[in-house]
């Protein structure tokens, strides 16, 4: 138990982020021994509800299983990034809960990017049942640091 601690302690603060020599984003995490591991909060039903309208709505840009764009980490001919991964390999993981609902909710265009507004056309709770899908492919060390994160910016 010690040490599956150790290993979740060590997820918190995250140091770094690249991509290796195949462009895949990797991640490097660091953190304190005092983390707890978090529980996920959505059940089966929502996380099969968010990919259902993840596959209707957001598939076509992100990919059938959140992979994203090849390249996506380079500005493409049109000035702007492609579509990044959700699955974990991308840099949504930086994103607190609050952030990634606005962004999908007022999309990125007012900002500089191309991602739509989805408020008008996805409910509160299919936005937060996508969000909940594309985190259930993210591996339980990278959940953990993600759920760190999003504790110390709600308490902000």
């Amino acid at each position: 138990m010690k040490r599956l601690v150790a290993v979740l302690v060590a997820l918190l603060s995250l140091a770094a982020c690249g991509s290796n020599e195949n462009g895949a984003a990797t991640q490097t995490v660091v953190a304190s021994k005092e983390s707890k591991k978090i529980a996920r909060s959505s059940n089966f039903v929502t996380v099969q509800k968010g990919f259902r309208v993840y596959q209707k709505n957001c598939a076509s840009c992100h990919g059938s299983e959140g992979q994203g764009t090849a390249n996506w980490q380079q500005v493409g001919p049109d000035g702007k990034y492609p579509p990044p991964p959700l699955n974990g390999t991308g840099h949504t993981w930086h994103h607190p809960r609050a952030a990634l609902i606005r962004t999908i909710k007022f999309g990125t265009v007012a900002i500089g990017g191309k991602m739509p507004a989805w408020g008008e056309k996805m409910t509160d709770e299919e936005i937060s049942a996508v969000i909940s899908w594309f985190q259930s492919r993210w591996p339980d060390e990278l959940y953990q640091a993600w759920a760190r994160m999003d504790q110390q910016a709600q308490s902000k």
